[in-house]
């Protein structure tokens, strides 16, 4: 009987991590004939279909109306970054590139924070937020101009409060600066308690160079690259402290 229960936790963690990945790449509901046909899973189309309805009951996904597919909710994303996702390395070359830009600022904080902060940015394609313990109020953000390229943000009242939000420096570092449980904190949607970027998703990392301390940050939609997320954040402090 458990392995009976394993057997079907597994299936619904499976169909719930390919509608999170599709959708994170695709930007569209995902429905049970794209799976079927797309990824040739030892289940019939039925089986699919009264998953999806589970994981829709229990939460984890919506029924858009204009659609038969489904998206992922918050609970769902939380569910994938908990307990399904898997960390994509970054490639070679790219840890080449940022290697051979650290060298050049290493002895420069400053810049090299600059740099640090705009290297993230162009390879999450996401907003980065970096503050140093000791420097105050200073904080360095870059990739800000990512927000209007979200394509579930048509709303421009909310892509304001969004730019908005990235300008009040005293709350953004109240945000990222927030007790770490682990390496790498990821906040979704309203575990932020911040109603201007509730639509989006918070990573942060700690690092240490140097002596100084200090704190990384991804801000991108809820819909955004967890897996490539996390890795870039993990090798850069990684790199920072060494």
């Amino acid at each position: 009987m458990v392995n009976k229960r394993l057997d079907i936790q597994q299936r619904k963690d499976r169909i719930l991590a390919i509608v999170v990945g599709q959708y994170i790449k695709m930007i569209t509901p995902v429905g049970s004939h794209f799976i079927t046909e797309e990824y040739k899973l030892d289940m019939s189309p039925a089986t699919v279909r009264n998953i999806l309805a589970e994981l829709e009951e229990e939460g984890y996904l919506s029924h858009p109306h204009t659609s038969a597919g489904r998206v992922p909710t918050q609970r769902g994303y939380r569910y994938y970054v908990d307990h399904l996702m898997n960390e994509i390395q970054l490639l070679e070359n790219e840890k080449r590139h940022i290697q051979a830009e650290y060298k050049r600022y290493v002895d420069q904080l400053e810049l090299l924070m600059e740099k640090t902060s705009q290297v993230i940015s162009d390879l999450t394609h996401y907003t980065s937020i970096i503050s140093v313990d000791g420097w105050g109020n200073k904080m360095i953000l870059r990739g800000a101009s990512h927000v209007v390229g979200y394509p579930e943000h048509t709303d421009i009242l909310k892509i304001q409060a969004i730019l908005r939000m990235l300008e009040q420096k005293e709350r953004l570092m109240a945000l990222i600066n927030r007790d770490l449980e682990h390496k790498i904190e990821i906040y979704i949607g309203h575990e932020m308690a911040l109603k201007e970027i509730e639509g989006c998703s918070l990573a942060v990392s700690g690092f240490e160079k140097g002596g100084l301390t200090g704190r990384i940050a991804v801000l991108g939609p809820t819909r955004m690259n967890y897996d490539r997320v996390v890795s870039t954040l993990e090798y850069i402090s990684d790199l920072l402290s060494r």
